[in-house]
């Protein structure tokens, strides 16, 4: 494990180029450490099991996963997963995708797709979208938002889990974070093209008011001390189409 860490952490001290398209940008960083993306991150990443738990899909569901790295996130949903209609994984990065369909080329109903977040839609509205630990890496975030709510068959739900700071006098949520919290992590993730928000959290309570919101603080690994807040969000759509 000490080396497949070595490995994804010169990556990350490395941190992601700045220059080429997005898509270019996820490749360059992604593409050398693909084959280890999920062992280090399964201790980064919190807070997954709890997002499936309140999503509540059911059997038979259509469910888009946006921004869906590897396909990691479908081992939370367990035995259930075989029981939805059709499953698809989307994202921009073809490294990440070639992991993603090794790990499910068992599965029949699902499917991994290349494909920008802001524009993709299904064929069938789903009944559930998900992004985790995907919305504070798309730049234009608000967009990526907005489709996956639109996407959405009326009554569906969308759920997220990210990393995020508050505003300094608390909020969206009813979490408060300290001074260094709100400007030690955006720069620290940024570095990585991660970048933390509170904004993300506003436009999702205020785009969809019927939600469940949990916020909670993770360990981080090689920081000992030092817990990164996240939050859980599931929102359901308006009964009414539009």
């Amino acid at each position: 494990m000490i080396a497949t860490d070595a490995r994804v952490l010169l990556r990350l001290l490395l941190g992601q180029p700045r220059r080429g398209s997005h898509a270019e940008r996820l490749q360059a960083f992604y593409a050398p450490q693909a084959r280890d993306y999920d062992r280090f991150r399964e201790r980064l990443l919190h807070g997954r099991d709890a997002l499936v738990r309140l999503m509540e899909v059911p059997a038979g569901a259509h469910v888009v996963e946006l921004g869906a790295g590897t396909g990691s996130n479908l081992a939370h949903f367990g035995e259930r997963l075989a029981s939805f209609k059709t499953v698809t994984l989307v994202d921009l990065c073809p490294a990440l995708l070639e992991q993603a369909r090794e790990r499910t080329r068992a599965m029949g109903n699902v499917r991994a797709i290349e494909a920008d977040a802001t524009t993709y839609r299904p064929d069938v509205p789903p009944d559930a979208v998900f992004f985790s630990y995907a919305l504070t890496m798309i730049p234009s975030w608000d967009a990526a938002m907005a489709n996956a709510i639109a996407m959405l068959k009326p009554g569906g739900v969308l759920g997220v889990v990210d990393f995020y700071v508050s505003d300094a006098k608390g909020g969206p949520g009813s979490a408060r974070h300290g001074a260094f919290g709100r400007h030690f992590w955006p720069r620290w993730f940024g570095h990585d093209g991660v970048h933390p928000s509170p904004e993300h959290l506003r436009q999702l309570i205020r785009r969809l008011p019927r939600h469940e919101l949990l916020e909670r603080r993770a360990p981080v690994p090689y920081l000992p001390g030092l817990r990164v807040p996240y939050y859980v969000f599931v929102g359901r759509k308006g009964e009414r189409p539009g």
